[in-house]
């Protein structure tokens, strides 16, 4: 399945949408998680074809989601963005259809009313800001931005550093001044149909998104997952994980939650087709893929 696909998902009445930055390519296991090697992917063979390659390389994604609920557009989470210096090649002054595909998927940057952050890392927040005239200002000019408080004070204390640059400076800062900014607890409750729930470990303050309409469950996870290898490896420590230790429990705490529950989980960096089941499996877990409900084309 392309990467220029939108794929789209129905939970009752809400909508959700997918709109990738970056993706496709196998990448070695390694790059993401140091114990990630082509005979541990291989072990497990239901990774295969849309997760992990045959050679026991790694399939993933870098993309927004968008929820429509009601009169509310809501974009989870805002990829790398166009023009930030990164120390990762592909990502560095990134020059992207970003934003054009956003609004041939329907949804103009005018159009958004709340941009949230599961957490404030590189790949989440990039897009929160764009250049315009050597300054960087609101993308989206009509929206609140969220931002979780705990989160905020962590990444804005003198202690801690992010690895790629000042992200704070040139993707959250701008959008404080700007006074768009909101600090919400972890226990936001956006809308009846949306709310956060807390998902603590790969960074201090990080959020998963639950959605919940007319019976009908869904729940986008952050980074609390950047693989569905992770279901069945829930140990397997990222190497962009905070505290890694709170990371392991928060993920197994999740699994089991939602583990045989028709509860449709949304990988933030999960490869097409995104969306699925978790299910027990020897021990440990599976992701189960389930088709979008809709498919387009750009």
């Amino acid at each position: 399945m392309a990467e220029g696909q939108f794929l789209r998902w129905q939970v009752g009445d809400v909508r959700i949408t997918r709109v990738a930055e970056l993706g496709g390519e196998p990448f070695p296991g390694k790059l993401m998680f140091p114990a990630a090697t082509p005979v541990l992917v291989q072990r497990h063979a239901w990774l295969r074809p849309h997760f992990a390659h045959a050679d026991g390389r790694l399939y993933g994604s870098i993309h927004s989601f968008v929820i429509e609920t009601g009169q509310r557009r809501i974009i989870v989470d805002t990829c790398v963005g166009n023009d930030k210096a990164r120390s990762i090649r592909a990502w560095n002054l990134l020059q992207g259809p970003f934003l054009a595909d956003l609004a041939e998927a329907g949804f103009p940057a005018e159009s958004i009313d709340t941009v949230l952050c599961t957490h404030l890392h590189v790949d989440h927040v990039g897009w929160n800001t764009r250049l315009v005239n050597g300054k960087w200002i609101p993308t989206f000019p009509n929206a609140r931005y969220l931002f979780g408080r705990r989160e905020w004070e962590h990444w804005a204390s003198e202690a801690a550093e992010h690895r790629d640059g000042d992200v704070m400076a040139d993707s959250v800062r701008p959008i404080i001044a700007a006074g768009l900014a909101e600090l919400v607890d972890m226990t936001q409750v956006l809308t009846p149909e949306v709310r956060l729930e807390p998902t603590p470990g790969h960074t201090p303050g990080h959020v998963s998104v639950r959605i919940s309409s007319h019976g009908e469950e869904a729940v986008i996870t952050g980074d609390l997952m950047h693989h569905p290898l992770q279901c069945a490896e829930p140990d397997l420590a990222n190497n962009f994980d905070v505290d890694a230790a709170a990371a392991r429990r928060t993920r197994r705490d999740f699994l089991a939650r939602y583990a045989n529950k028709p509860v449709l989980v949304l990988g933030t960096h999960f490869a097409p087709p995104t969306g699925g089941w978790v299910v027990d499996a020897a021990g440990a877990w599976r992701f189960e893929a389930a088709p979008p409900a809709d498919v387009s084309n750009t």
